[in-house]
């Protein structure tokens, strides 16, 4: 029997030689989704009917048959599995991914198949936030929109609010971890989300004097310090300046209410950057544990978001 081995590397002809059709995209999916073995998602009988079918079970109470797809991120992909992982492996190596109508004409497929799909992907993006940033952490706001007249900074209209906290790195010269999330708005309820989600209790953190942060002061260790346009918070400058670029050098514009999954990808590659040769393989995983998302839980009627 041959031994399952893990796909790993940023090689496109590797990854082309070891995907050459759906069946052994298929197959990879089948060794996740049951390595701890089948259990029937009807009747929940562990007892399987012998088939030669690796990627398909039937249950042997109930007769269920239940694809390698079935009730994964992967579910009623239209354009074939070989494409769709492919779409997952150049969105997760590439360090900018692409927008959906590039990856339309590249697959053939209709842009808005393609960004469908790349919610999908999205979503297995989200942070499992079991790992809170420690150690030295920075947290400051931002907002993310084109640019218009008016009030700038906090309470800008027509932009969205986003708060993002990083970890520098035991050398302070760079990040080691980042999040972002958008907020309805500055207030510390608002602001507090990111704290619980992400930040450890004994970091040792440092925003700027926003009056937003001080009630948040007695459950967390903040420092704070007055913004000098840029003098300081250098590295969380610079990690804002990347997101904004990615945004608009990429997708030009995008809907308010997808906002937060662009940015769990963005911080999902940016965490990982170290971690190339799995990044690919983990994220098939997470697809594969994560329930499926039909397009009607995805579209939002929102205004789109110009950035």
């Amino acid at each position: 029997m041959e031994v399952f081995e893990d796909f790993k590397g940023q090689n496109l002809f590797e990854f082309m030689e070891r995907f050459p059709d759906d069946e052994s995209c298929k197959a990879y999916l089948a060794e996740y989704k049951w390595n701890e073995g089948f259990v029937c998602p009807q009747c929940g009988c562990t007892e399987e009917h012998h088939s030669n079918e690796p990627s398909t079970k039937r249950c042997k109470r109930c007769l269920h048959k239940e694809s390698a797809t079935a009730g994964t991120l992967f579910h009623k992909v239209k354009f074939g599995l070989k494409k769709a992982f492919y779409l997952v492996f150049e969105i997760v190596t590439t360090s900018k991914s692409s927008s959906s109508i590039v990856y339309a004409n590249k697959l053939g497929i209709q842009q808005k198949t393609a960004w469908l799909f790349c919610q999908k992907v999205r979503y297995a993006m989200e942070s499992s936030k079991l790992y809170p940033l420690e150690g030295k952490v920075e947290v400051d706001e931002t907002y993310i929109g084109g640019e218009s007249e008016g009030k700038r900074g906090r309470g800008a209209e027509n932009k969205i609010a986003v708060v993002i906290a990083i970890e520098k790195n035991n050398l302070e010269d760079g990040i080691k971890r980042a999040y972002a999330q958008v907020i309805d708005n500055c207030s510390s309820e608002e602001l507090r989300k990111i704290f619980v989600d992400h930040v450890d209790n004994s970091a040792q953190i440092k925003t700027d004097k926003w009056t937003g942060y001080l009630p948040i002061m007695k459950e967390w260790n903040i420092e704070m310090e007055k913004s000098k346009g840029g003098q300081n918070f250098e590295l969380m400058h610079r990690f804002i300046m990347g997101l904004k670029s990615w945004i608009r050098g990429i997708f030009h514009w995008i809907n308010p209410g997808h906002l937060q999954k662009y940015l769990d990808e963005y911080c999902y590659r940016f965490n990982r950057s170290i971690f190339k040769e799995t990044i690919f393989d983990k994220l098939i995983v997470r697809m594969v544990k994560h329930e499926p998302r039909p397009y009607k839980l995805i579209i939002l009627n929102k205004p789109k978001l110009n950035a």
